[in-house]
């Protein structure tokens, strides 16, 4: 199971499995992510934790699979927009 670095001082990490990619690519949670500068902010983190909530409002019943994703990826209490980097990176590499 992969691990990504959540910070730049790597004192948290986060393992990531197939399931969490199947996720990311069921939902296509990272199409039209991140905009023409290619970086990742806090601001593109808030945006997919608005269109996360915007897929779980709008399905019935709501995704078990994407809550789930959601709870212990997403909203984990140390994931900021390294963290985020890192995942999209990781996902890239599991999707070739």
């Amino acid at each position: 199971m992969p691990q990504i670095q959540l910070n730049k001082t790597a004192t948290h990490f986060l393992e990531i499995t197939d399931n969490d990619f199947e996720v990311i690519k069921k939902y296509f949670l990272f199409r039209d992510l991140i905009d023409s500068t290619g970086y990742v902010t806090e601001d593109v983190l808030e945006k997919l934790k608005l269109n996360i909530k915007s897929i779980m409002t709008s399905t019935q019943p709501m995704p078990e699979d994407l809550v789930e994703f959601y709870l212990n990826i997403i909203c984990h209490d140390k994931m900021k927009a390294f963290g985020l980097k890192q995942l999209i990176e990781a996902y890239v590499e599991w999707h070739k």
